[in-house]
């Protein structure tokens, strides 16, 4: 096949839209793991801090009902439920201070109060530090005693921070748990949501992959919108091909015969010009003129054969071809020209119909080379032998030899028959292009076979075959 199929892309890749896309979800996740157990761990923090204090408010409160005016005097009688509310599940240690007028009641004198406005007696709450520990402190006041001026009685009760310590330590165990949980979920759901995102040009890529070379229809598919516009230029740039495409193998049709047909007339005048000469000299230059001319038509022609077979093994098409008949209708064509050397065309075929799917013109061009060299190689008064048959241990493959009793290849090496302009050593003397059998091999490849070629047994020749698939 042609050079162009063996090319390597030159698209450079240069990163990937699927790594960027997981990266940058990835660091969003990321950021969205840390947000959320920072904020898990201060709500959580601070309702169990608040939960802290309403404990610390409802045991100070307990302890102010239980406070008497009795014989002009302050008393109290502790109770026990009022501490033991605070728990002992961590060693906390609780403290507690009552002051009448300035006057300490029970509890520890050291121990800090924050005095509420009279105005506003709502608890006052504290965080400081307490005989070497750090304690959580609430504050209350309350008029005891009846008549126009009551006592004021500050009940102060302090825990410390081990119990808050030891649940902050573990809502960050839970927060931190639950942060790394999000973040590999939102991994997983980051690298499906980049496949999922990247899956329209998947399936673009595969659409366009699984077509034939001659398959240059609209992609027809639905994409996003931002892969409209793509998809649109490369339907344009297809449509724009197939009409290069038509426009050259139109092109290629007309210039083989522009050239053919000028070629061929100067060469019919150049032959009655030379039968009317009689000396010898002019008759010898006229005679290398006529080779020339012959040289330049063959070249020619079948320069425009190779392009034009070049272009439609890129786009074969795939109609049912009956081979038998093709070749029939090949053979007789070139009997005429066969017999102006008095070689005979003996055609061997199967009874039954030999059917495959191909392109019928390239298929009767290649047949048409091969023959073409069978007849000019070939020595007068000798036979081409044209046989169609099975291959032998491939029952779906048909094999077209052509074999004739011409001058073989002289020891050559046959893989090289097939590259272009590549011709035997011993054939020199005859008009010749090298490239019957390189379109022979093209159209041979194109169809999903091969060219065999070998030399001709028994008896001196060649033999050159097409083993094709069959339908």
């Amino acid at each position: 096949m042609s050079g162009r199929r063996n090319e390597t892309s030159a698209t450079t890749a240069r990163g990937s839209i699927r790594r960027q896309l997981f990266v940058q979800l990835l660091a969003v996740a990321a950021i969205l793991s840390l947000a959320f157990f920072l904020i898990v761990r201060e709500v959580a923090g601070r309702v169990a801090e608040a939960t802290q204090d309403d404990i610390l408010a409802a045991s100070a409160t307990s302890i102010a009902d239980s406070l008497r005016f009795e014989g002009g005097e302050v008393t109290l009688d502790l109770p026990y439920s009022a501490l033991s509310m605070l728990g002992t599940i961590n060693e906390d240690r609780v403290f507690y201070r009552i002051v009448a007028d300035g006057r300490t009641l029970t509890g520890y004198d050291d121990l800090p109060q924050a005095r509420p406005s009279a105005t506003a007696p709502r608890p006052q709450f504290a965080t400081f530090d307490y005989r070497g520990d750090r304690v959580r402190a609430v504050t209350l006041l309350r008029p005891v005693g009846s008549g126009s001026t009551p006592v004021q009685v500050a009940v102060s009760v302090a825990q410390t921070r081990l119990g808050m310590a030891a649940i902050s330590a573990r809502i960050t165990s839970i927060a931190t748990a639950i942060g790394v949980g999000f973040f590999v979920v939102a991994t997983a759901l980051s690298l499906l949501a980049a496949r999922s995102a990247l899956s329209p040009l998947a399936r673009m890529t595969l659409s366009v992959t699984r077509r034939g070379p001659a398959d240059l229809r609209p992609l027809r598919t639905a994409a996003p919108r931002e892969l409209v516009p793509f998809v649109d230029a490369l339907n344009g740039f297809m449509a724009r091909l197939r009409t290069a495409l038509g426009q050259s193998e139109d092109f290629i049709t007309e210039a083989a015969h522009r050239v053919r047909t000028p070629l061929a007339t100067l060469r019919a005048q150049a032959e009655v010009t030379y039968r009317k000469l009689e000396r010898p000299e002019h008759r010898q230059a006229l005679r290398e003129m006529i080779r020339a001319i012959d040289e330049s038509a063959r070249s020619a022609g079948q320069m425009l054969d190779h392009a034009m077979v070049t272009l439609r093994t890129d786009s074969v098409a795939h109609e049912t071809v009956r081979l038998d008949e093709l070749v029939r209708e090949t053979c007789d064509r070139f009997a005429p020209t066969a017999g102006l050397k008095d070689i005979e065309i003996v055609t061997e075929l199967p009874p039954a119909p030999v059917v495959l799917a191909g392109d019928r013109i390239l298929l009767q061009n290649a047949l048409h080379n091969v023959l073409d060299n069978a007849v000019k190689y070939s020595p007068a008064d000798s036979t081409i032998t044209v046989r169609l048959s099975a291959e032998p241990g491939a029952p779906r493959r048909v094999r077209l030899s052509v074999a004739d009793q011409g001058r073989g290849f002289d020891g050559r090496d046959l893989k090289q028959l097939t590259r272009r302009f590549s011709r035997g050593s011993n054939v020199g003397d005859i008009v010749g292009s090298g490239l019957g059998l390189t379109i022979a091999d093209e159209v041979a490849r194109a169809h999903g076979g091969h060219l065999d070629i070998s030399e001709n047994s028994p008896g001196a020749g060649a033999c050159i075959a097409l083993v094709l698939p069959s339908a």
